[in-house]
């Protein structure tokens, strides 16, 4: 069993891959299924303007919920292994401010390889064309706080877990 010290540290990554999943359940819900903006390769020559094309864009939705889909089980894996070896009284911000650095994460990747280096699919194709830009952008910078707002809640959920750690740490020895 491991030995409660702050050096054992939260499992960062599985938080991270918590967000990832989040990030993707989220965009593969709200914009692909309930918004209806795009699917994953409506501007790859599948416009979602025939069954055919739905079919195909359905198909590659649901591949890519599979990912998502694995990330989260990856995610509550790690955890779940670290949590039952290690018994430290971690700080209640840390899962929060990694899945935020995740969810960042899932929206910078997927926001440049899919809508700009890929051209797959953009993140509002039911406004103009020339509209495009405008959300992608937005959806990057949105990405992009996320990213900044988890980072620094990780930096202060690990100066709270330190601390705490270490009034553990002199408590326990007051009494031997």
């Amino acid at each position: 069993m491991a030995e409660a010290h702050p050096s054992a540290g939260f499992p960062v990554s599985a938080g991270i891959l918590f967000g990832l999943g989040l990030g993707g359940f989220f965009d593969g819900i709200v914009l692909h299924q309930l918004l209806q903006w795009h699917h994953m390769v409506t501007s790859a020559g599948y416009p979602a303007d025939s069954v055919q094309n739905l079919k195909v864009n359905t198909f590659w939705d649901g591949v890519f919920h599979a990912g998502t889909y694995t990330f989260t089980g990856l995610g509550l894996y790690i955890l779940w292994r670290y949590a039952r070896t290690n018994h430290i009284r971690w700080s209640g911000k840390l899962l929060p401010g990694a899945m935020l650095v995740g969810f960042g994460v899932f929206n910078l990747v997927e926001g440049l390889v899919n809508h700009h280096l890929l051209g797959l699919h953009h993140v509002n194709e039911t406004v103009p064309r020339e509209q495009w830009i405008y959300w992608d952008v937005g959806f990057l910078i949105w990405g992009a706080a996320m990213l900044v707002a988890g980072q620094l809640l990780l930096r202060r959920a690990r100066a709270e877990t330190q601390e705490q750690a270490h009034v553990l740490t002199m408590g326990a020895g007051k009494g031997s």
